[in-house]
């Protein structure tokens, strides 16, 4: 479920609209566990063929750096901004969901190191096999963290964070990526 800001409903998002582009992360998480899905069931029939390891690279290469990039935006800018928002304020709340969210991505990342040491096998185009429990318990942890996210940590980003505020998170995610548009103001692309 994508997160729908009022003024925002272009379906190309962008760093201007930094919960937006957390929220289209994670629709495109899900794909790439759709595509472990059908890799899963390629395995089995066809093995480690060229169509096999294409999928696996594109999947390794996915994980390794736009949901890498996606959990440093969120704990290295939403998070604590979030937190910032609620200075002075019973953030008990938040802080717990924040920590928990944080704890996911531990797992998450900790479940992405073991498989992917077998993706690099099916993309090497070595007989390799993924367990079937492997995937499905990294999707199915996916799937409750951004269902999560979605339900409760974007919502309240919208609600507590002020327009600068969403300009400064999106600046450091387009930072963080490299990607500086060169018609910006000087001022505005950090450089």
């Amino acid at each position: 479920m994508a997160l729908t800001l009022p003024g925002h409903s272009a379906p190309a998002v962008g760093f201007e609209v930094p919960l937006e582009m957390l929220a289209a992360c994670h629709g495109r998480v899900q794909h790439q566990c759709e595509t472990l899905l059908r890799l899963l069931a390629h395995l089995q029939t066809h093995g480690a063929d060229r169509p096999a390891q294409v999928a696996a690279s594109a999947v390794m290469r996915y994980f390794d750096t736009a949901a890498r990039h996606h959990h440093e935006d969120e704990e290295q800018d939403l998070f604590p901004a979030l937190l910032e928002s609620m200075a002075g304020s019973d953030a008990v709340c938040l802080r717990d969901l924040t920590a928990l969210l944080s704890a996911e991505h531990r797992e998450l990342e900790r479940r992405w190191r073991t498989l992917r040491l077998r993706l690099e096998q099916v993309a090497g185009g070595h007989a390799a096999t993924l367990p079937d429990a492997e995937v499905q318990g990294l999707i199915g942890l996916y799937e409750r963290h951004i269902a999560r996210e979605d339900a409760e940590l974007l919502p309240m980003a919208q609600r507590l964070l002020s327009d600068a505020e969403l300009d400064r998170i999106g600046l450091a995610m387009r930072a963080r990526r490299g990607a500086f548009d060169p018609a910006a103001p000087a001022a505005a692309r950090l450089d």
